[in-house]
């Protein structure tokens, strides 16, 4: 594995910011967000449900409902920014060098199609193959990623396969032209435990084969210390802190990723309160002026309300941390009373 500071950077987000309307006012999902993903490396952005994981991935995809916009920031693949480019950019990113991969495989595959034209249809639109020579490529890309079979099972639907391959078969599609940059939404939802490792090996062995950055965005703890080179903690729509997984678990300097690992169970007591945060994270609608984090914070002073701390480096690390006393989080301990 190449060490952070020799990957090639694949992909740079800076400030982006998301905004919603709803019918209660606009509010602010995505605020500031920035990050980098390296080639040959995975990122994890991990946090909560709700605080902004898929939102980042739609923006940088370019789904987003018609209800929400990127009113700020930029998303560099390469020498394009993603937030400005037209139709026909975005078109010609997509699958080619940027391409995503949902969590519901059953949702994302079409119905009505065999898996063999859906896997042969990049081929035809993006390299402009013939029907036939993109069947061989779908049946290919089939044999790769694990079906049995390939050359019969293409002519089947989505129905006819189990979640685990369903989830296969979605990874092929989005690899199938070899993209610069893959995010993996949730991609092990849903999938028993023996199958979530056989995903996770299998966007391993692409990562690898196509030099690709991969954007793994979960809430999953154990998966993130497993699969991820680097994680980027999300809370509330921003992020707390960056950097290596390594670092960052073993000595995190925020009082948010702090709070995520002291309420991981590691040697559970029978009639023990496992240890939690306490609270709920602040509505869209009235996000707090100064720290995100400062109602559920232990350490949270005067200046943690009146001012928002900036996601700044950490002096003699790699590692980055929204917070005004990094330096005390080691120190940090949440109420053990399991309310």
């Amino acid at each position: 594995m190449s060490a952070p500071a020799l990957a090639r950077t694949a992909l740079e987000v800076d400030n982006l910011t998301v905004e919603i309307r709803t019918p209660s006012g606009t509010v602010r999902a995505v605020d500031g967000v920035s990050f980098s993903a390296k080639r040959g490396r995975t990122l994890a952005l991990l946090g909560e449900s709700g605080c902004g994981k898929s939102m980042t991935a739609q923006a940088l995809v370019g789904l987003l409902e018609p209800i929400a916009d990127i009113v700020d920031g930029t998303v560099m693949l390469g020498d394009t920014d993603l937030v400005t480019a037209n139709s026909k950019t975005r078109r010609r990113i997509a699958a080619n060098e940027l391409a995503i991969v949902f969590q519901d495989a059953l949702t994302a595959l079409n119905p009505v199609y065999t898996v063999g034209t859906q896997l042969a249809e990049p081929f035809r639109i993006h390299r402009g193959m013939s029907a036939k020579a993109a069947r061989v490529e779908a049946i290919s890309l089939m044999e790769r990623v694990g079906i049995p079979e390939p050359e019969s099972r293409a002519d089947s639907y989505p129905h006819q396969f189990s979640g685990g391959m369903r989830q296969r078969l979605l990874i092929a599609m989005a690899v199938a032209l070899g993209p610069t940059v893959l995010l993996a939404d949730e991609p092990t939802t849903a999938l028993d435990v023996t199958v979530q490792a056989q995903i996770m090996s299998l966007l391993r062995d692409l990562r690898t084969e196509h030099d690709m950055a991969v954007i793994l965005i979960t809430h999953d703890l154990a998966l993130v210390a497993e699969e991820a080179d680097d994680v980027a903690v999300m809370y509330a729509g921003t992020v707390v802190e960056t950097g290596p997984v390594a670092e960052v678990f073993g000595s995190p300097q925020h009082p948010y990723t702090k709070g995520l690992l002291d309420s991981v169970p590691v040697a559970t007591v029978r009639g023990e309160h496992l240890q939690s945060i306490g609270g709920t994270p602040p509505d869209l609608h009235s996000i707090p002026p100064g720290c995100v984090y400062q109602a559920r914070c232990p350490i949270a002073r005067a200046v943690c309300v009146a001012q928002r701390p900036e996601l700044r480096s950490v002096a003699g690390t790699s590692r980055a941390t929204a917070c005004h006393f990094p330096e005390e989080v080691s120190g940090v301990r949440y109420d053990n009373s399991g309310e």
